[in-house]
């Protein structure tokens, strides 16, 4: 018939003839032999399945060199495009192998191709953590050039960063591929890695940012991302790194619940579980919104929710029992005290240091003997245990600190000479030394400045 001709002419139709169709299974298999047996019965090796794929397009995908080899040299088509737009250049990008690459690249691929999504080969690499592919076109053929937005405005890093790809991340940043950019929706690399709860791709990262609560299009930030997605550990890890916890966020994440019209049994579950509202609102959220969560709360039958109400009462209490019970602020006592994480510049090296402590250097219920040494009563101790159930007594250990210096910033006082000679007089003396090697910041509290200044002049306070 007609259309057989046209195929065996063009190689471009969609009907694979019986032998084509072994030809092409032949490839995907690496099978050599059924290969050479075929093409000596003078077959169209540019043959076209249903998604006008070809064996070479098999091959590629395969990692199949030698069925790679044998296309080539018996003049297989190099650039022809499946139903999605890739080429085998695309594809040999995707799986990451370079001597393929090369091959196809010495038998005339076009290394600038797109598909229909327009992804090159440097998207396609960097979307599965092909380094070598990456470095080959960057450093070899110094194709900046390919460096450029797909159809959704995502260039190479924000792919590799959607995907958690660390050492790709790493790779693109010492190539100068480092980009803050948005793609079509606002989103910048910190929010596809939130999106996905990648948190080793986000401390990367978050070394390059200069403002680590840019929004979308939604109004969402990466902390907004993570919440929604139901990524807890992540969220705590975002707000252990200074992210902005402010009104303007839980009114954004109340309005995400209205905007869906989703119960709080709803709300749970979509943001992961009642324990993200809690760490969010316990880490500093403006407690003026608390009543907001407590209303819906209270409209949900869960037991779950039910005892989030009450769990956030506690550490709304401690915190302000704390406050108003602490010696050191009694000359403060017409102030009024808002319950927010502090999340200055000046101390963020010194809560870096009270997170190393709390996390890697106290042993378990060393931070109880601390809070009773700082004078926190049994119920305010209890309140913070409330907080984090299991094993997070490195988490309780962090909230404590971040409570102690809250009040001692209030106070005026310098809190690195107050915790070091508070450990000494505790008997942790190695924690002390620990601590004072990490002495050069400067704090800024309600009653002014505090300077650490140089280490000369700090020294001479010990």
């Amino acid at each position: 018939s007609e259309f057989p001709q046209c195929h065996r002419s063009c190689g471009l139709c969609f009907a694979v003839l019986p032998d084509e169709k072994e030809f092409q299974h032949a490839a995907k298999t690496n099978n050599l032999d059924a290969m050479e047996r075929l093409f000596r019965k003078k077959i169209n090796i540019n043959a076209v399945n249903v998604l006008k794929r070809t064996a070479l397009h098999f091959a590629v995908a395969g990692n199949h060199i030698s069925a790679v080899d044998f296309l080539l040299h018996h003049k297989a088509r190099v650039d022809i495009a499946d139903k999605h737009g890739l080429t085998a250049i695309h594809l040999a990008a995707w799986s990451g192998n370079l001597e393929i690459m090369l091959m196809l690249i010495k038998a005339g691929a076009d290394q600038k191709a797109k598909n229909q999504e327009g992804m090159n080969v440097l998207h396609f690499a960097a979307k599965n953590n092909g380094v070598r592919i990456v470095n080959y076109f960057i450093r070899d053929l110094h194709l900046m050039e390919l460096n450029k937005p797909d159809e959704k405005g995502r260039k190479p890093f924000l792919l590799a960063a959607e995907m958690g790809h660390e050492e790709m991340i790493d790779e693109l940043i010492t190539l100068n591929l480092f980009t803050s950019e948005k793609d079509k929706e606002g989103n910048t690399a910190l929010h596809l890695a939130a999106k996905n709860g990648h948190r080793d791709v986000l401390e990367i990262l978050l070394q390059q940012w200069e403002d680590i609560n840019e929004l979308n299009q939604q109004n969402a930030s990466a902390l907004h991302v993570a919440t929604q997605n139901g990524h807890t550990p992540l969220v705590r890890f975002l707000i252990s790194h200074n992210i902005d916890l402010d009104t303007q966020f839980l009114n954004n994440i109340i309005l995400y619940i209205y905007k869906k019209h989703q119960t709080p049994l709803h709300l749970a579950a979509d943001l992961g579980n009642v324990e993200i509202i809690e760490t969010l609102l316990k880490a500093g959220c403006d407690f003026s919104m608390v009543d907001k969560v407590f209303v819906i709360l209270l409209k949900c039958i869960s037991p779950a929710c039910l005892g989030l109400v009450f769990r956030l009462s506690l550490i709304k209490i401690e915190f302000l029992t704390y406050i108003k019970t602490s010696a050191e602020l009694s000359s403060m006592q017409d102030q009024i005290v808002s319950f927010k994480q502090d999340h200055s510049i000046q101390t963020k090296q010194f809560r870096a240091s009270l997170w190393n402590l709390a996390y890697n250097r106290l042993k378990m219920r060393e931070w109880v003997k601390l809070a009773q040494f700082w004078k926190f009563t049994n119920e305010q101790i209890k309140a913070i245990e409330e907080q984090w159930t299991g094993n997070f007594y490195k988490e309780h250990g962090y909230r404590m600190f971040l409570i102690w210096l809250h009040g001692v910033l209030i106070a005026g006082q310098n809190p690195i000479k107050h915790l070091y000679e508070d450990l000494i007089s505790m008997g942790f003396p190695q924690l002390a030394e620990a601590m004072q090697r990490r002495r050069t910041c400067s704090f800024k509290g309600k009653k002014g400045n505090i300077s650490m200044l140089d280490r000369q002049k700090y020294n001479q306070t010990f």
